[in-house]
């Protein structure tokens, strides 16, 4: 059976991004009688990111396509989406996974890709989601909240932000004494599970259809 192409946006460290490099070296990734291997065709950053070098060091083809700050927000973002469409289909992914990518995506690539897009969020959604809400914001908001438990959600995405249907969710222990940097560092461990988790859900839902086993990463 076909392997499924992946493309994975990243801002940041990819820490979530190694996750899934080791999950594919590791043999997880690997397809079964009734669903398909999965395999990172590309790696996309909306920004310069210590990310791009794991997936440089894993051989994996990178792209970096930043926002266009001339324009206004609205058009920026439908932009840099139409845009970070056109690689997709270049790679010929069928999964589009964000790993830490703080970009907002919009327009045609949430219909072309209806489904087939899936976002890791470090808090337990519906809970402390939404614009504005990514990394040190939302351990804070947590623990300013008097939360007992917090922890990382994999969605699909959809117009909206943090809005789509979950996957799964991981919870840790909100703890006395927390700070944002103690909760996040609980939540990270506990988000590599996810997303890999999250990923073999997705290629099991897909299964193959055979139109991009020649396409990407060789």
């Amino acid at each position: 059976m076909n392997n499924v192409n992946i493309l994975v946006l990243v801002s940041g460290n990819g820490t979530n991004l190694q996750a899934l490099i080791d999950a594919e070296r590791g043999g997880r990734f690997r397809g079964g009688e009734d669903y398909p291997g999965g395999r990172i065709a590309a790696v996309l950053s909306d920004r310069p990111a210590r990310a791009l070098s794991r997936a440089e060091a894993a051989g994996i083809p990178v792209y970096t396509e930043e926002p266009r700050l001339s324009l206004g927000p609205a058009e920026r973002r439908r932009e840099l989406s139409d845009r970070i469409l056109g690689i997709a289909r270049g790679t010929g992914a069928r999964l589009i996974i964000l790993a830490g990518f703080l970009s907002i995506l919009e327009g045609n690539i949430i219909k072309a890709y209806g489904g087939k897009i899936i976002n890791i969020h470090p808090s337990l959604l519906p809970k402390f989601g939404g614009k504005g809400m990514y990394g040190e914001r939302v351990h804070r908001a947590v623990i300013e909240a008097g939360e007992k438990e917090s922890g990382c959600t994999v969605h699909i995405v959809d117009a909206g932000t943090d809005t789509g249907p979950v996957i799964l969710r991981r919870k840790v222990p909100v703890l006395d004494g927390d700070s944002p940097d103690t909760l996040a560092g609980r939540i990270h461990d506990e988000e590599h599970i996810a997303i890999t988790d999250a990923a073999l859900m997705m290629l099991r839902r897909l299964g193959g259809d055979g139109d991009n086993n020649n396409r990407g990463r060789q």
